[in-house]
């Protein structure tokens, strides 16, 4: 039988392709070679998030035909973003000029829309090799049969999917939440900490303390983790299937007022990690009772500010979205014939809950129907590293065990993209780092990944493009504003529509006069 490059580079193959250890390492090593030392954490007093896009190829010809010999797999890094913060509405701007979140999935997905923008513009120019091939349609693009990209993020999304159930005598790698907090969930609001700071040490597993919990309950180190193995961990986790009497599904008000259930391996379900995102109007709202009852799960959220309340919905909910429309946003959809998905997310080491990211990333959206072709809710698989990241809120805490003054989230973010000119691009409250109030408007203060100037590349790909050789949507009426250009993208328009009505009806979305820029 012929051997179908499209199944073997999708289906159960990728599962051998790569490790969840690997694309952590890989990244890892790009974000301490390749980004700069501006933009980073100050050591010893402030902390930052990691994401990634990771372009994985496979020889196709090689899969097919030996199919016993080990896969020659090239694993690159094509974008990448660090970041915490987010604006609040009143400092959001009509030109398209500022970045309204800064988190880092959000810099490492725009980053991936700037390279997909330069890798379509190789494509459109035959200068040079691309990822992309001719579609079927006129002006249309695919990728290649043997390319999938996976998602990498030192932390689990901020919202839903960190939302998770905290098990009593649990080796914690980092400090439980505070009590306190539970009573005061504003503190470090606008750095969307999972978990406040807490004055107690983070405890090592053969610390006294951890010794002194074994030797009560009479377990080895990991036997409690281990015997929740598919509910919640902190080391490599694989996509799997949760006991319905532990499930995290089950963790709202009602679910989680009997904190006194035993779970698995023995231990009690007492709390669970709080997430600084807030519920969008519209949703129902957090019980905000101590312990185990605090959140109700499967909600829209938004990112928290600092007395400025933004419009910025979780990670969790922006990551789902981009299982069901694709990551390439409405722009690019007018030059491709079929959306770009993520095959799969590795999260690093941190607390993690399969459950919850199963619930947040897939679950909320899984029996939405009726979509345009071509779109669909993508069985993405999720695993978890066992390694950490060196400038994440654990491990310099851990390494500051003796040092006075606050932890602190890093106020700028990082963009790299794999692209030739100006791959890099360090911000501050969503301006270039250094920006001063004088030079807001100019061309200069404007982030290489801001909708202004990847709006810019996209009508620079336009120019470079005969007009007899246009996809059709482009074609149809002249296009003027950011606005006029997303809504022709009629296929995507319509994805989106259906979503929202089916799993998203309280999704924050801001005016068209945000999009009116040329």
């Amino acid at each position: 039988m012929p051997c179908d490059p499209s199944l073997e580079m999708r289906g159960p193959q990728h599962q051998t392709m790569w490790t969840a250890n690997e694309i952590a390492q890989l990244c890892y090593e790009h974000y301490g070679i390749r980004l700069p030392k501006q933009g980073k954490p100050e050591p010893n007093r402030e902390w930052t998030l990691l994401a990634a896009v990771v372009k994985i190829q496979s020889p196709v010809v090689q899969a097919c035909n030996t199919p016993d010999k080990p896969v020659q797999v090239t694993k690159e890094v094509v974008s990448m973003g660090t970041g915490t913060k987010c604006i609040g509405q009143s400092k959001m701007r009509k030109s398209g000029d500022i970045l309204n979140d800064s988190h880092a999935e959000v810099i490492a997905r725009r980053s991936f829309q700037r390279y997909l923008l330069h890798q379509l513009q190789l494509a459109a120019t035959l200068k040079e090799d691309s990822i992309f091939v001719p579609g079927t349609q006129r002006g249309l693009w695919k990728l290649k049969s043997d390319l999938f990209f996976v998602f990498f993020s030192s932390h689990t999304p901020c919202g839903d999917a960190s939302i998770i159930p905290m098990l009593e005598f649990e080796d914690q790698p980092c400090c439980p939440v505070s009590r306190d907090w539970a009573n005061n969930p504003s503190v470090e609001a606008s750095s969307n900490l999972e978990a406040p700071e807490n004055k107690k040490k983070c405890e090592d597993l053969d610390s006294p303390v951890t010794k002194k919990m074994r030797l009560e309950l009479g377990t080895p180190a990991r036997e409690v983790a281990n015997g929740a193995a598919d509910h919640q961990s902190f080391g490599k986790q694989e996509s799997g299937r949760i006991p319905p009497d532990v499930s995290s599904s089950n963790l709202t008000v009602e679910g989680l007022a009997s904190v006194t259930r035993i779970a698995l391996g023995g231990a009690k379900v007492v709390d669970v990690h709080r997430t600084g995102a807030k519920c969008v109007p519209g949703e129902a709202g957090d019980s905000g009772q101590p312990g185990a009852a605090y959140h109700q799960v499967g909600l829209l959220r938004v990112k928290p500010g600092r007395g400025d309340r933004t419009r910025s919905m979780s990670c969790s909910d922006k990551v789902a979205r981009w299982n069901v429309l694709g990551c390439q946003g409405a722009l690019l959809t007018h030059f491709l014939e079929e959306p770009i998905y993520l095959t799969a997310v590795v999260i690093g080491k941190c607390p993690y809950s399969q459950e919850a990211m199963q619930r947040a990333l897939i679950e909320r959206c899984q029996n939405v129907s009726a979509l345009p072709k071509g779109f669909g809710v993508q069985e993405l698989k999720i695993q978890q590293s066992d390694l950490l990241f060196e400038h994440s809120r654990c491990a310099v805490q851990a390494k500051r065990a003796d040092s006075s003054g606050r932890l602190v989230p890093c106020g700028a973010a990082i963009s790299w993209s794999a692209v030739p000119e100006q791959p890099l691009d360090v911000t501050a409250n969503g301006f270039p780092q250094g920006t001063t109030k004088k030079g807001i408007g100019s061309l200069q203060a404007r982030s290489r990944i801001s909708k202004v100037e990847l709006f810019r590349s996209f009508q620079k790909l336009l120019s470079s493009i005969a007009e007899d050789r246009w996809p059709d949507s482009l074609r149809v009426q002249k296009l003027v504003t950011y606005q006029e250009y997303k809504e022709a993208a009629s296929a995507y328009q319509e994805a989106w529509s259906t979503l929202r009505k089916q799993a998203f009806a309280s999704w924050i979305r801001n005016s068209p006069d945000y999009h009116q820029f040329k």
